[in-house]
């Protein structure tokens, strides 16, 4: 992921500074020397959408197969693809985590980037992840993270909802889903029979930084995005991270 500039629109910048982390992590698994049996990897994202990792992702050289729900999403990422010049090396298909076996027949990496909190059971959904990946391969998770939305909720006003999310009252998630502990996500992964390898946090202080300061002062996106990269592997920082983001591998 570039680093933000003067020059990048504001919506650029501040979607660099929500996923520059994750974007560090991912790199870190694909420049690994011997990564990979063929130079090319092949990744499956599941809700990868119009491809905001997709996309360049295959610009770095690699095969993407998007699955998502959407079918709107998936035409979106499909003209994205021709304008990169990427076609060739995206494709997506209409499906969700339940479909996952029956559209993917092995991955050297699989993204999963905030679907896991909309899924019934996670559980079932990371067998379901670890059962496409080759030995050695790569899981890229990407979850929203208790702590962090038990404070939000309060400060929100929501003292209620901030009370039984505390308890991990999944019933009380409502649309916006599950939060997971950093304890929970290394539980249910080593369940799946994977074995998580490095945990980040991620968006420490971006949710809390106003818009209006990233977009008028000038290099405040590109310093954010260094210190958010500065608290990621500490590991005190984990719970007031609102996402965590985890490489495990199977």
């Amino acid at each position: 992921m570039p680093q933000p500039s003067a020059s990048s629109s504001a919506s650029e910048r501040r979607q660099s500074v929500r996923t520059g982390v994750v974007w560090d992590g991912v790199r870190r698994v694909l420049d690994a020397p011997g990564a990979f049996p063929e130079q090319q990897a092949r990744i499956i994202d599941v809700g990868g959408g119009t491809g905001g990792f997709a996309v360049p992702l295959a610009e770095l050289g690699h095969a993407v197969q998007v699955i998502d729900p959407s079918p709107d999403a998936l035409a979106s990422l499909d003209r994205r693809a021709r304008e990169r010049g990427v076609a060739d090396r995206v494709t997506g298909q209409q499906g969700d985590l339940s479909d996952l076996r029956g559209l993917v027949e092995d991955a050297d990496l699989v993204l999963c980037h905030g679907v896991l909190e909309m899924v019934d059971d996670p559980a079932a959904s990371l067998s379901a992840i670890a059962g496409v990946l080759r030995p050695g391969g790569h899981l890229s998770l990407l979850v929203a993270q208790r702590h962090a939305a038990v404070v939000a909720r309060a400060m929100a006003g929501h003292f209620q909802a901030a009370r039984e999310l505390l308890d991990g009252d999944h019933a009380s998630a409502g649309r916006s889903g599950h939060r997971f502990t950093h304890d929970e996500v290394v539980d249910l992964l080593v369940g799946a029979g994977m074995q998580p390898a490095a945990v980040q946090a991620v968006r420490v202080f971006a949710d809390l930084v106003p818009g209006s300061l990233l977009d008028l002062e000038p290099g405040a996106s590109a310093a954010l995005v260094e210190l958010e990269r500065a608290v990621a592997t500490r590991p005190e920082y984990l719970p007031l991270a609102a996402q965590l983001h985890v490489i495990a591998s199977r």
